[in-house]
């Protein structure tokens, strides 16, 4: 017994990530926990998140299965066994997974059912880092270990000394071929399971080459049924069984593969990702990779808590949107169509949902990573071409997800920030289009309706200045706000575009949010045809109007122009007061239109912030409207607190849904002290900076350097500010500034200071001008 507890601790010793001696200066890499939000369920989120192996954008991930095949929930921290470790391409639970497929490791008499195979294991014996998973299966003494490259993967399994060694690979259901080729070590097949969004001949086509001969090679079929000797299956599910006898240490190494074009394009990518290369060779790569991109922004403090949080935020924003491009043997970039199934040229990105992700993954994108927006941007041009539409939530293709038309504002903003290499005149057009088809009435090449694109209600809209609310369209108001903010973008972009008439025309409709405002309750409401508001009203029920919020929460849906909110609300000290009444007002609700709680007014009720939802989208810029109204201070005190009590690098370290890097980079944004409430503007609003010196190394090769030499848990006022020494008293940056480089500094106290940013010139941009105070 001792023995043994002594193996299996020199086990997980060997297994820790970074030496003992080498933790006074972690890599970057080193510092994100991909563990992060993993401590979640479908009742409460602190994440909904899993393990992703991967490298940046990349367009194959891989994660352990503590969950049976098909469960968005793959991975919850509080299971107790494994049954494989899956290729995933999945951005959220909600939407679930396409094309996986999975490995596992056995030894004993053989079991391949997933019920049967799983295996017990301990978080003491786990190791996660974006660029390698290790886990040691205790019931078959196998350690398992995996690093990623975009397209690839090499696995490392451990063996004990057994007569009966085993590796399964799991192509799933809904449609699957597994082919063994003894005298090549190698498994072929492909994977179609999926849950929309995909043409008819979709295949996730994958290659698995081993570093050893075969001993066993036979495959299951259908309902489970073990195949003797017979090295092909293809059916509804089915796998592939090798076995062998190993001795007490002996690694096996499986380098995998796959691509959705075709099985040879698989191979390509094996060969010229992984080819010969060892295991710490291809783990390497993946965590220069991560090195490289993170160490971008250099943030140091005291605080190491802080900066593993930053950094593991910071890993998560820059998962999502994966490639879905792969390069041929010619070198040429290339894609199979999520939207037409056919072959084409050049970049293709999916796995993103722009309701989330405008507000703040693609403004930092469009300031840190342009290269990367601008081929994004291409992708989308190529959407458009095959499918006849932009995409608002693609996984891989049009997924009828969420409201809005907020692709319009990713590609604004792109554009205003100076991100070039794409085809804005097809993309405006597109945008156009999009802008005025109603949803119901889009159609794709092939002639069917696509309800996930273009704008619900839109006739409506344009006709009345507003969604109604009782002409059967659900989430009336909020649809209202956000084609209004779009509009506005729009317009920033077609006055970039020299189209005077264009950006009149949708300047004017992004005031449409004023038609919603009801003088009587204070709030944004519903609103009938005939010009009525909704009776009764509840500004505290959920949905509804709504989505996945209620009016305490998008009543501040009015990026583009918060003064003018400001006037509805009756001045700055009313606008203020009603602000502060959001955290101060209980956590009261009403989840009637959705007959139970859901997990995100649950997250809500529990953190004793009020009514004040940060585990959602729609709210998560209002702390930085304080600003417009003359009260910075509350803004600083405010996102601190959020920073503290909402966000950790633990598995319960997010508030709420982490969808696709949002909520990540509301922090890693506001960590540096500033935030883009309004993208299309080329404006961030100052916060409260959290470390004492951050450095961002831009691609244009200058650096942008923030300091607070003062900053602590207690210092969280700004007392002064200085940009690039000069005095600075308003409480936001130009794009421009951040670019030219430089230094901003800030001079931090326990106490906040009343008069700095307060002056007439101090607020961010409105399209309404300054009222009086």
């Amino acid at each position: 017994m001792g023995g043994f507890a002594t193996r299996i601790l020199g086990l997980a010793l060997a297994m820790l990530p970074v030496p003992l001696a080498a933790q006074q200066a972690p890599d970057h890499a080193d510092l994100a926990n991909p563990l992060t939000g993993t401590d979640s369920s479908f009742e409460l989120s602190y994440g909904n998140t899993y393990p992703a192996i991967a490298v940046p954008w990349g367009m194959n991930f891989w994660t352990p299965m503590t969950n049976k095949m098909g469960d968005g929930w793959t991975y919850r921290y509080g299971d107790h066994k494994i049954r494989g470790i899956k290729q995933t391409h999945q951005p959220s639970p909600w939407l679930n997974d396409y094309g996986a497929f999975s490995l596992m490791a056995l030894t004993g008499p053989l079991k391949f059912r997933e019920d049967e195979r799983e295996s017990w294991f301990s978080h003491k014996a786990e190791t996660a880092r974006p660029y390698r998973y290790g886990v040691y299966l205790a019931d078959y003494d196998v350690t398992a270990q995996v690093t990623s490259t975009a397209r690839a993967a090499h696995f490392r399994f451990t063996f004990p000394e057994s007569e009966q060694s085993w590796i399964l690979l799991d192509a799933f259901d809904m449609g699957s071929m597994v082919r063994i080729l003894p005298k090549e070590r190698r498994i072929i097949g492909y994977a179609r399971n999926n849950h929309g969004g995909v043409p008819g001949n979709f295949h996730n086509w994958f290659v698995a080459e081993f570093d050893r001969d075969f001993e066993i090679a036979e495959t299951w079929g259908d309902g489970w049924k073990r195949n003797p000797g017979i090295a092909q299956a293809e059916g509804q599910h089915v796998g592939a069984i090798i076995g062998f006898k190993t001795r007490k240490g002996e690694q096996v190494h499986v380098r995998v593969a796959s691509s959705f074009i075709s099985p040879e394009q698989a191979a390509l990518n094996l060969d010229r990702e992984i080819g010969k290369d060892s295991f710490e060779a291809t783990e390497a790569k993946a965590r220069d990779e991560w090195n490289a991109l993170l160490g971008r922004y250099k943030v140091e403090d005291p605080d190491i808590d802080a900066k593993r949080t930053f950094y593991s935020a910071l890993y998560r924003t820059l998962l999502f949107p994966r490639r879905f491009h792969e390069i041929d043997a010619a070198g040429r970039t290339i894609h199979y169509s999520p939207y037409d199934g056919k072959v084409h040229p050049g970049p293709m990105f999916t796995d993103n949902g722009f309701w989330d992700t405008f507000r703040a993954v693609f403004p930092l994108f469009a300031l840190m990573h342009r290269e990367v927006d601008g081929q994004i941007m291409q992708g989308l041009a190529n959407t458009y071409d095959e499918s006849g539409w932009l995409p608002e939530w693609a996984s891989p293709g049009h997924r009828d997800v969420m409201i809005g038309s907020n692709s319009a504002v990713n590609i604004a903003d792109a554009y205003l920030k100076g991100i070039r290499g794409f085809d804005i005149a097809k993309l405006y057009e597109a945008i156009r289009k999009n802008a005025d088809t109603d949803q119901g009435r889009p159609k794709s090449r092939d002639g069917k309706t696509i309800s996930s694109v273009g704008r619900e209600g839109v006739d409506w809209y344009n006709r009345l200045g507003y969604v109604p609310y009782d002409v059967g369209i659900n989430e009336n108001a909020a649809r209202t706000l956000e084609y209004a903010y779009a509009d506005f973008t729009i317009s920033r972009l077609a006055q970039a575009l020299g189209k005077p008439r264009d950006a009149a025309l949708f300047a004017a409709r992004a005031q449409n949010y004023r038609k919603l405002f009801d003088p009587e309750s204070g709030w944004m409401r519903g609103r009938n045809r005939d010009g009525s508001f909704q009776a009764p009203f509840n500004p505290l029920k959920w949905g509804d109007a709504f989505t996945e919020g209620n009016s305490l929460h998008y009543s501040w849906s009015v990026f583009q122009d918060v003064q003018g909110l400001i006037a509805l609300m009756g001045g700055d000290k009313a606008f203020a007061a009603k602000l502060d009444s959001v955290f101060d007002s209980p956590p009261k609700f009403d989840d009637s239109y959705y007959g139970f709680t859901i997990h995100e007014i649950r997250e809500m009720q529990i953190v004793d912030m009020g009514n004040y939802a940060h585990g959602n989208q729609p709210i998560q810029h209002m702390i930085y409207l304080y600003n417009y109204a003359g009260q910075p201070w509350k803004a600083q005190a405010r996102v601190r607190e959020v920073m503290r009590k909402l966000y950790s690098s633990a598995p319960d370290g997010y508030p709420g849904d982490e969808d696709n890097g949002q909520t990540s980079a509301w922090y890693v944004f506001s960590a540096l002290g500033f935030y883009p409430v309004t993208p299309g503007a080329n404006q961030y609003v100052i916060g409260s900076p959290l470390f004492r010196h951050a450095e961002l190394a831009l691609e244009n090769g200058r650096t942008f350097t923030i300091e607070a030499p003062g900053n602590s848990a207690a210092n969280i006022y700004i007392q002064s500010a200085t940009l690039n020494g000069r005095p600075l008293d308003r409480t936001w940056l130009g794009h421009d500034e951040i670019m030219a480089g430089g230094t901003l500094r800030f001079e931090m106290g326990p106490r906040p200071n009343m008069a700095w940013g307060t002056g007439p010139a101090a607020a961010p941009f409105s399209m309404s001008g300054r009222g009086k105070r």
